[in-house]
Order: C-alpha cells, then sequence, then structure tokens
C-alpha cells in the first residue's frame, strides 16, 4: 500500500534527483507534476515513464490526486506559494532552501504548519557527509574545549546564468544560508546578532551584491565570521568551505573535502614556552549514512515516517533563515542587527 502519494512541483534539472528518490520508494508514489510551463511537467512525467497529472497550478493539482506529500524544487520566490497552499491542503511539504524568500513568510509559514499538524522539511543538504559530521563528533567530544571563534570561506566563481545573476543578493539569499546552517548544525548554538557588508566586486557578472563578510555572536557566546564570493575566479574553496573553528584546548579545520582534524596543546609541563607545543587529533568518521540530497531526503522521511520533526524542520531551520535576512538588512542598514525578534 502506498503510503505518500507525492506531487512535484518544479520540474528544471534538479528535480530529476527528488523524482528519482520518490521511484525508489516502495512506500511512495508520484501523482502530480507542477510547473509555471505545462510542458515542462509533461516532459518531465515523459522522462519517467509516468501516467499521472501535470499542471501548472499547484492548488488544482492536490485537489484532483489528494496529494500528501508535496516536494517544492521551485525558484526561492516561489516558495511560499507552494508550501502554503500544499499545507492549507492538508499536505507535508519537502522543500529547496531556502525556506521562503523574506522572514514574514518564513513566519507564517512555521504558523501554518503549527495550526495544520503538518511538516515541512527544508532540503540542508550540506549536513549528510561523512566529514561535517565527523567535524561535529570532534567538537561536541571536546577536543578543542569551549568554542570561541568559528570562521567559514567561501570562494567560488559560479557561472549559473539564469535567475540567480538577477538577483539584489544572490550569495546571501541563495547560497550562504548554506554555511549559515553548517555553523549551526556544527556548534549548536543559534544566532544572537550580525553585522554584515555586502559588496560586488570588480569582474562581477552578477547584477546584485556577489561577495560579503559577515559577523554573528552566537547564543554560546562564540563569533561566527564568514567571508564568501560568487565570482571569486580562482584558488577556489569546496562547496562546503573552509573550516576553522578555535576553542579554549586548540583549533580544528576542516577544509570540505578531507577528514577534519584538530591540533590541541600537548600534554606535559610548557610553561614559560612563547610557543607551546602541539599534538594532533584525528576526527572519528563513523557516520554510516548516505550523503547531499540522498542524506537528506532520508531524513526528511524518516521524520515522518516516525512521527516527529526532521532536523531541518521549518521551526529549526528558520534560524538559519534570519541569518541569511539579518545580514542582507544589516548590510543596508550599515549596523550591527539583533537577530532574536526575526525568529
Amino acid at each position: 500500500m502506498m503510503k505518500y502519494h507525492i506531487i512535484v512541483a518544479g520540474c528544471g534539472n534538479m528535480a530529476n534527483r527528488w523524482v528519482k528518490e520518490a521511484l525508489r520508494r516502495p512506500d511512495a508514489q508520484i501523482v502530480g507534476f507542477v510547473d509555471i510551463k505545462l510542458e515542462n511537467a509533461q516532459a518531465m512525467a515523459e522522462r519517467y515513464g509516468l501516467a499521472c497529472g501535470t499542471y501548472t497550478d499547484i492548488e488544482i493539482a492536490l485537489k484532483e490526486t489528494k496529494a500528501n506529500l508535496v516536494f517544492d524544487i521551485t525558484i526561492p520566490a516561489s516558495h511560499f506559494g507552494i508550501c502554503s497552499t500544499a499545507l492549507r491542503h492538508g499536505a507535508n511539504v519537502f522543500g529547496e532552501k531556502p525556506m521562503a524568500e523574506s522572514m514574514p513568510y518564513a513566519r507564517e509559514i512555521v504558523s501554518l504548519a503549527d495550526q495544520t499538524g503538518k511538516s515541512y522539511a527544508v532540503m540542508q543538504n550540506r549536513r549528510y557527509d561523512a566529514n561535517i559530521q565527523a567535524f561535529k563528533t570532534l567538537l561536541q567530544s571536546g577536543t578543542i574545549g569551549r568554542i570561541g571563534h568559528v570562521c567559514a570561506d567561501f570562494f567560488i566563481g559560479a557561472h549559473f546564468g539564469g535567475f540567480r545573476e538577477l538577483m539584489e543578493s544572490p550569495l546571501i539569499l541563495d547560497m550562504a544560508i548554506h554555511t549559515f546552517d553548517q555553523a549551526r548544525f556544527l556548534t549548536g548554538a543559534d544566532p544572537v546578532s550580525v553585522y554584515c557588508h555586502e559588496f560586488n566586486p570588480p569582474g562581477s557578472w552578477y547584477a546584485g551584491n556577489a561577495s560579503a563578510i559577515c559577523i554573528f555572536e552566537m547564543s554560546d557566546g562564540s563569533v561566527f565570521s564568514y567571508r564568501g564570493s560568487w565570482c571569486a575566479e580562482g584558488v577556489q574553496t569546496s562547496w562546503e568551505s573552509q573550516w576553522r573553528i578555535v576553542g579554549e584546548k586548540g583549533t580544528a579545520v576542516w577544509d570540505g573535502l578531507n577528514v577534519p582534524y584538530a591540533e590541541i596543546v600537548a600534554a606535559g609541563d610548557q610553561e614559560g614556552k612563547f610557543i607551546r607545543e602541539f599534538e594532533r587529533v584525528e576526527a572519528p568518521l563513523t557516520w554510516q549514512g548516505r550523503s547531499g540530497h540522498e542524506g537528506c531526503l532520508d531524513e526528511m522521511f524518516a521524520a515522518l515516517d516516525k512521527g516527529r520533526p526532521a532536523e531541518t524542520d521549518c521551526r529549526d531551520n528558520i534560524k538559519s533563515m534570519a541569518m541569511v535576512h539579518g545580514a542582507i538588512d544589516s548590510a543596508k542598514a550599515g549596523r550591527k542587527i539583533d537577530l532574536r525578534a526575526y525568529y
């Protein structure tokens, strides 16, 4: 018996991996495709040999199919409309980040999820990787002691074309939420305030600000500093960012590609030494889950199966959203912004 009757909203290239995950599950079936261009929805159905409905209107699709789960893989500007409609019709939602285009919309979606008792889980695929899981374990073990400073660098020259190159804040709104969410995931802390300087450097092919520097104060007393650019050609970081986390006993680092490690003050008497000696501690690779989108979708389905909130439930993800919109507001205002009222 099929447990999940799924509508896929947004039939671009990103939808393919979501569709494949739905099709591999014996308890799920796709009952409809929705896109602003009907031919895109029809092409997706034909690609996978599915005799299901194709639509341009999510509300009509929900009424006709009686779907109980919607995959929202549309552009950010469409997320509120898709998600709010789905929740009001009694469907759960798995959606691409960001959860909404603005904080008022994000708060309204959380309120709708509370009112309807339905789930809205957000794709934060960069939590689901053996290396970042090992990094988190290393930090939680107390190896470097209490965390004081978290640093992340993200420098990639991404030539997407399309809507991203026309956005006002393409880096922060469409990409930085991954790194901001990773910082919350790694530290277990929530954002308190932010100061951000956003800019568009020479040579940028984006209309909006494609670079930013942000300083966040976190609820555990640590400071998270972010430097990023989406128009940085050469010597690029990984998509996972490059991390340095400094604690009272040492420093942990991760280049986003290889196994993280820490250097901590070595045992023994080092009194009076100008530069102390250190010992290396490797992060334990124990996580057995799948990586990326597949890992996040596994968690989303597991949460529904068990009747619990997903790790990336909208009620948690709104705090990562607050970091995004608070940073943009800070850049516009030219001052530090208190984030606690945002969520």
